[in-house]
């Protein structure tokens, strides 16, 4: 059987005291906003002995009932933090969908440590008195190839950012606990926002597709052109502006 929590256990015996998970959903879809989710656990021992989290798998992997179950499961949990944020359709078509997947992960991230209170102020040190230090999340698992901070550190205006340890896995959502958890948070968080779009705009079945290019998407664009919601940016969208 797969050991879910392989990669958090390795980055546990190197040290780390608080390693989070990160996925987006929403990176495809023609309208609407990408989001992000970040996880971490708070006691080890009661999220990874719980055999019922041996049945999670990749959101992709679930039906949207067993996505919405899951997301109950994991966000009620007291052993397990979470957060969730996202980057609108306006951002993406400024900086590109690579760049806002980027940046939601990174807002998920601030989020997550503002719920565990992560600030703290550096007393007694020559060089670093009077300015903060971000503590709290210590090392990433990223669902990717890629890293969402540039540098590990950097120097703003006497105050001292350090970036967690980001360590990128192809398919973690697929065989890292955290980010299929991070995973499903991420997609219901967003299909929920595309429902709530679908009031506003219900020409375009965005309750069904969730702003993805489906044929009746797309049919509905032709005939009735882009709502405020679409990514303007992206190539299928261009055909009809």
């Amino acid at each position: 059987m797969q050991d879910i929590f392989k990669e958090e256990k390795k980055l546990y015996k190197q040290g780390y005291k608080c390693v989070a998970g990160l996925d987006e959903a929403g990176r495809g879809p023609l309208a609407g906003p990408v989001s992000a989710a970040a996880v971490m656990i708070h006691d080890r021992k009661s999220v990874i002995g719980d055999k019922k989290f041996r049945g999670i798998r990749d959101s992709k992997k679930l039906s949207e009932k067993q996505r919405e179950e899951w997301y109950e499961i994991i966000t009620s949990h007291p052993n397990i933090g979470w957060a969730v944020t996202s980057v609108s359709h306006e951002v993406i078509d400024k900086i590109n969908i690579f760049e806002a997947d980027k940046l939601a992960m990174r807002r998920a991230v601030a989020k997550l440590n503002r719920k565990l209170q992560t600030l703290s102020r550096v007393e007694d040190h020559a060089k670093l008195r009077d300015s903060v230090i971000l503590r709290g999340i210590d090392a990433l698992i990223i669902d990717g190839n890629f890293n969402i901070y540039e540098n590990r550190s950097r120097n703003i205006a006497r105050t001292v950012l350090v970036a967690p340890a980001q360590k990128p896995i192809i398919k973690a959502d697929e065989k890292v606990f955290l980010c299929m958890a991070a995973s499903i948070i991420a997609k219901v968080a967003r299909d929920r926002m595309m429902r709530r779009a679908h009031k506003k705009y219900p020409r375009y079945g965005f309750d069904g597709h969730k702003g993805y290019g489906t044929k009746e998407h797309l049919e509905a664009i032709k005939k009735f052109g882009p709502c405020e919601i679409h990514r303007k940016s992206f190539k299928p969208m261009k055909k009809n502006l």
